[in-house]
């Protein structure tokens, strides 16, 4: 399991804590009672259709959930899942099977300076607050930062990025609202460079999948960045909102052929109790997931950690002290 996360082992460990209890709220769809609903049971064909409907209901998606089951039943066929426990641990190591090639640290490190990072989504789906958090990280690990103002569109983006541009020590470069998107993106490539800065990370306008217009100027802010730098960008970070369920799905679908995502950051989990999108994700898209998100602050931000998250996926909450 790769991991590779600069949090001590300590904040790791209370990260994936936080994400359990938070992902096993009284509705999760999938892991509440679980355990309970199953005991002093036969795993049967009518525990693994029960657990069907868990999985269906809790967003895994119906290619992922296949794909689950198949794997489960071959056990029960071979007699290995004889209660609840082994139902639970098998249920935990397939989720893990399809999360685990996407589990895919991002890598600033290398001759590449600065590395460029253009960090795309649609509206609310927490992409400036991913850029600040994302730049806190760096800034504990030592890297030096640039933020691009790229959303043009909300003086209030601007305003949001310059706030944590200032927490995080990152410099910032940005125009007045309304300006073009891609000219502030080249001025920040061409700053990080005569500062010798080693991360650039764009921000661009909230935009719905379906606005060709929006995508196109997407695509302008991705080509002018090549002329600069034809290596770049270095990373395509795609936030999503775990809310949007299945539209998640379509949205990342339209943004990888449009600029060619190249990884994902999943927000808002605590949001949710249908965690299991990430397993739909990961087993349709196949991209690296990088970060997921699971509330405001900070230190609710962290590296995406396949073993970790089916745990808590399956687990549910730890029982109170």
């Amino acid at each position: 399991m790769a991991t590779n996360d600069s949090d001590n082992g300590g904040a790791r460990e209370g990260f994936f804590r936080r994400l359990r209890a938070k992902l096993n709220k009284p509705d999760s769809w999938l892991s509440f009672d679980l355990a309970n609903l199953f005991r002093g049971r036969a795993i049967d064909a009518a525990v693994l259709e029960e657990l069907e409907t868990r999985l269906l209901t809790a967003d895994v998606g119906v290619e992922a959930t296949e794909a689950i089951l198949e794997a489960l039943a071959q056990r029960v066929r071979r007699k290995e899942l004889d209660d609840v426990d082994a139902l639970v641990d098998a249920l935990k190591n397939a989720i893990f099977e399809i999360l685990e090639p996407c589990a895919k640290p991002l890598d600033v490190t290398g001759s590449r300076r600065p590395f460029v990072l253009l960090v795309v989504g649609v509206n609310g789906s927490g992409k400036t607050t991913t850029i600040g958090k994302l730049a806190q990280r760096l800034h504990e690990e030592g890297k030096s930062v640039v933020l691009a103002a790229g959303d043009t569109f909300r003086a209030a983006a601007i305003e949001q990025l310059g706030v944590w541009a200032d927490r995080t020590g990152a410099a910032m470069v940005a125009q007045q609202a309304g300006a073009d998107p891609a000219a502030v993106v080249f001025d920040a490539l061409q700053s990080a460079r005569s500062r010798g800065t080693q991360v650039l990370i764009c921000d661009t306008a909230g935009r719905l999948q379906n606005q060709s217009h929006l995508m196109d100027e997407l695509r302008k802010v991705k080509r002018v960045i090549q002329r600069a730098d034809p290596s770049a960008p270095h990373e395509v970070l795609l936030v999503l909102d775990a809310n949007q369920g299945q539209n998640a799905l379509v949205q990342a679908r339209e943004f990888h052929e449009a600029v060619g995502v190249t990884g994902l950051a999943l927000t808002k989990l605590d949001g949710t109790a249908k965690g299991g999108i990430v397993v739909a994700i990961a087993r349709q898209l196949r991209l690296p997931i990088r970060y997921i998100g699971i509330g405001e602050g900070a230190e609710d931000f962290g590296v995406f950690d396949a073993r970790g998250f089916a745990d808590a996926l399956v687990e549910g909450a730890e029982p109170a002290a």
